[in-house]
């Protein structure tokens, strides 16, 4: 008979997708996810099967977490405006304790980009293709624009969000400020 679990899942989920967004994913010991979750590591295998799984409930609860903004974003109708505002709110969700760890979904992509776990990989590769495809579906709302520079402009913004998640880790919030304006002046 299965015991029962004497811990809420989603909160012991949510500190370790903390802990993993602060470590990395390789840098992040059992040790450390048991002190920080408050279960023992049989717990954790017996809910997530390893760290592997439970890292990947880490990221799931983080895609909940950011959902609204894409949700948000995915609705505006207002173009090139829609992805600016989505830029200043995926800083302000990654960051809002102070804690500046940057975006878990990006911290994430650039520690397995040159991993052959699948599994990460097509988790990474489909919330960018998601990203991307928002873009162009903004851009296209310019109508002046022809299919090749919306590409381009697609491509350079994915790769500006990327920046842009980096720099929230180091970079001050007027520095920040400046990055997002300066992205837009010509887009």
């Amino acid at each position: 008979m299965a015991r029962k679990k004497n811990y809420d899942e989603r909160e012991v989920v949510e500190k370790a997708m903390n802990l993993f967004w602060k470590n990395t994913y390789e840098s992040t010991s059992m040790q450390m996810l048991e002190k920080e979750m408050g279960i023992n590591k049989f717990s954790i295998y017996a809910s997530f099967g390893n760290k592997h799984g439970l890292f990947l409930a880490s990221l799931a609860y983080y895609k909940e977490k950011v959902g609204a903004i894409i949700k948000k974003f995915a609705s505006g109708t207002n173009g090139v405006q829609d992805i600016k505002q989505f830029f200043i709110d995926s800083v302000t969700i990654v960051d809002p304790d102070g804690s500046r760890n940057g975006c878990l979904i990006t911290n994430t992509y650039n520690e397995f980009a040159a991993s052959e776990d699948a599994v990460i990989q097509e988790e990474m590769n489909s919330f960018m293709t998601t990203i991307k495809e928002l873009f162009i579906e903004k851009l296209r709302m310019d109508g002046s624009k022809d299919e090749e520079t919306i590409l381009r402009e697609a491509n350079f913004l994915l790769l500006a969000k990327h920046g842009l998640a980096a720099a929230s880790r180091v970079n001050t919030t007027q520095e920040i400020e400046d990055y997002i304006e300066m992205t837009f002046k010509n887009i």
